[in-house]
């Protein structure tokens, strides 16, 4: 057994009863101290997350702030004490047979495993959403850092210990594992004193800690978000008044953060007639002159590279567009953007073609009409967001194509983009698998908290 893992489980285990029983003012005060303390690390937890990540310094200031309003948010929400959702069936005694009373409410789960994500060394990282939302509702947290951002995990898990002490709750309410190999994290699954998982990443990890999860003596909840290609439909109205804005703003959406969104539209959909002729070649001229850009670490570069090469070797696929990936960035990490095109049937049927390229690259189906819409939103898996494009057109003259999107997609976009997750009550980030493993849930906004909680009830006789 990894020797982390087993003294972060240990304490986390001991931390527990105290933590979970905590007045909701105090685990709120821990939230916010931690924001507060985030703060405090000035411009040097910048300066190591740009040096780890090659993100962008004024990125990075966005991203510290959305991390600092999560942890206040979740405070909120853990000080009021509206999550525990009690409810109460009044006893009966005249009833026959006499009713009990019977209680119920909320519980936190017990420890919490958190997977730092790559492509959000913040917000979705040591005290990004994940961490917020365990901690709001009293269960301990043991994150397994990130290899790709190692010190900037250490330097966020120092200010978490720091509150952690300021708020005087047991040392075990947070642990950093920050062993860099596949083991730790494997360990950290199997380990009998954690009760619950969750995970940002890639379909390969997750669906292997996953299984991890559900093979255990007792299986726990494992909470994977996996990726997406998020589909993206214009349809032919949109075209006629929107064009050029709809180029713009799906170039500006594929190419953020250099393609390194979970919410990057990497397909879309377009009737091959004169209009969406027209409208692929803006966007094809967009994507070519797409300066390059830095990419999270040279490995996920790597594979972004040679996704592009695998991709335009399928059967059918042509490519439109390919910026170069040379200039001021950093050779090792350097990725251009990339466009393709194929017909309908060539794309139905060819399943490969659905799966996620994390990267600046999108695949455009041209299709005979948006009749073929449907049957290609059938065929897609499960995913994040989906957007449709429809202009003034009334959204319900597409009924069969929005039921479609409903039963893939965790949330529909209409007449924008799905690059940007609002935080809030009725945020939904989440959807069917292969999206998420459980699509029941989101890991962004309040609704966040319901992963590590569960129903217990209290029942007393009725006289």
């Amino acid at each position: 057994m990894n020797a982390q893992v087993e003294n972060a489980a240990k304490e986390a285990k001991a931390a527990f009863r105290t933590f979970a029983n905590a007045a909701p003012g105090m685990r709120a005060a821990l939230l916010r101290e931690i924001a507060a303390g985030i703060e405090r690390l000035g411009d040097a937890l910048i300066e190591c997350v740009h040096r780890e990540t090659a993100l962008p310094v004024a990125r990075l200031g966005g991203e510290r702030a959305r991390t600092c309003m999560q942890l206040r948010l979740f405070a909120d929400v853990a000080e009021r004490n509206e999550w525990i959702d009690e409810r109460i069936d009044a006893a009966e005694p005249a009833r026959t047979p006499p009713r009990p009373r019977i209680s119920s409410r909320l519980r936190p789960l017990g420890p919490a495993l958190v997977f730092a994500a790559s492509n959000f060394p913040l917000a979705f990282s040591v005290a990004g959403g994940d961490t917020a939302a365990a901690l709001a509702v009293g269960c301990p947290v043991i994150v397994k850092a990130h290899p790709a951002h190692p010190e900037t995990c250490a330097m966020v898990a120092s200010a978490i210990h720091a509150a952690v002490e300021t708020c005087a709750l047991p040392r075990g309410v947070f642990a950093l594992i920050g062993d860099a190999g596949i083991d730790a994290g494997i360990a950290a699954v199997r380990h009998p004193a954690i009760k619950v998982a969750v995970f940002t990443g890639s379909q390969r990890g997750g669906l292997a800690l996953w299984r991890e999860a559900n093979q255990r003596a007792e299986p726990i909840p494992f909470f994977a978000e996996m990726g997406s290609v998020n589909p993206l439909f214009v349809l032919p109205e949109a075209l006629t008044s929107q064009s050029e804005p709809i180029a713009n703003g799906l170039h500006a959406s594929m190419t953020l953060g250099v393609g390194q969104f979970c919410t990057q539209p990497g397909i879309v959909f377009l009737v091959d007639d004169g209009a969406g002729r027209a409208f692929l070649e803006r966007l094809a001229a967009l994507v070519a002159a797409t300066p390059a850009g830095n990419m999270l670490s040279s490995v996920i570069c790597r594979n972004y590279t040679q996704g592009v090469v695998a991709f335009a070797a399928i059967g059918g696929v042509r490519k439109l567009a390919a910026a170069s990936a040379a200039g001021e960035a950093i050779p090792d990490r350097a990725a251009g953007a990339a466009l393709f095109a194929i017909d309908v049937d060539t794309f139905l049927a060819q399943p490969q073609l659905s799966d996620e390229l994390f990267g600046p690259s999108s695949l455009v189906v041209l299709c005979r009409s948006p009749a073929d819409f449907v049957r290609c939103a059938e065929a897609l898996p499960g995913q994040l967001t989906a957007t449709v494009w429809a202009g003034e057109h009334k959204s319900g003259d597409n009924e069969d194509l929005l039921w479609m999107l409903e039963q893939k997609a965790g949330r529909v976009v209409f007449n924008g983009f799905p690059t940007g997750v609002e935080v809030g009550e009725a945020t939904m980030h989440g959807g069917p698998f292969p999206a998420t493993t459980d699509s029941r849930f989101t890991s962004v906004g309040t609704r966040a908290l319901l992963r590590f909680v569960r129903p217990v009830a209290w029942q007393t006789p009725a006289t």
